[in-house]
């Protein structure tokens, strides 16, 4: 990373489908769409099946200069294609720094589960014993991502 962000936000609930099925999808979004963001550049093999639902409200978050953005992935037959934006971080725990990406997809394509612009949602390599409602830091590539 070039310049560095850190903001400080907590884990929260999020709709619980790319980590596992749900009524919406028989299977997890994220190893769904792994495949494909492999094929595009992106190896994410060393992430979790699912994304850590970060809270930084009141603050909001836009990417703005994103590492990868894949557009028009169709990953699913459910749904019409989406884009997506991708911006590597770190994602600090007790201490520890965990490797991950800011994981965007874009809202004008998504048509469910809209996300808050001060949730900011991150694939990360397994974590030990996070939770919901733990604090976490993450830190942002400042030239991808503005924080306001």
């Amino acid at each position: 990373m070039n310049k560095s962000l850190i903001i400080r936000g907590k884990l929260v609930a999020g709709y619980r489908v790319a980590s596992q099925p749900s009524k919406e999808y028989p299977y997890g979004t994220i190893e769904r769409q792994k495949p494909f963001f492999k094929k595009l550049g992106l190896n994410l093999d060393e992430m979790q099946n699912g994304t850590l639902n970060i809270s930084i409200s009141p603050n909001i978050f836009e990417i703005v200069n994103p590492e990868y953005k894949f557009e028009d992935v169709e990953w699913t037959d459910l749904h019409p294609p989406e884009t997506f934006s991708f911006s590597k971080c770190t994602i600090k725990f007790k201490g520890k720094n965990y490797n991950g990406w800011v994981y965007y997809p874009h809202p004008e394509t998504k048509k469910r589960h809209f996300q808050d612009q001060s949730k900011i949602e991150v694939l990360a390599e397994p974590i030990p014993d996070i939770k919901y409602d733990d604090e976490v830091e993450i830190i942002l590539n400042a030239d991808s991502v503005s924080i306001k």
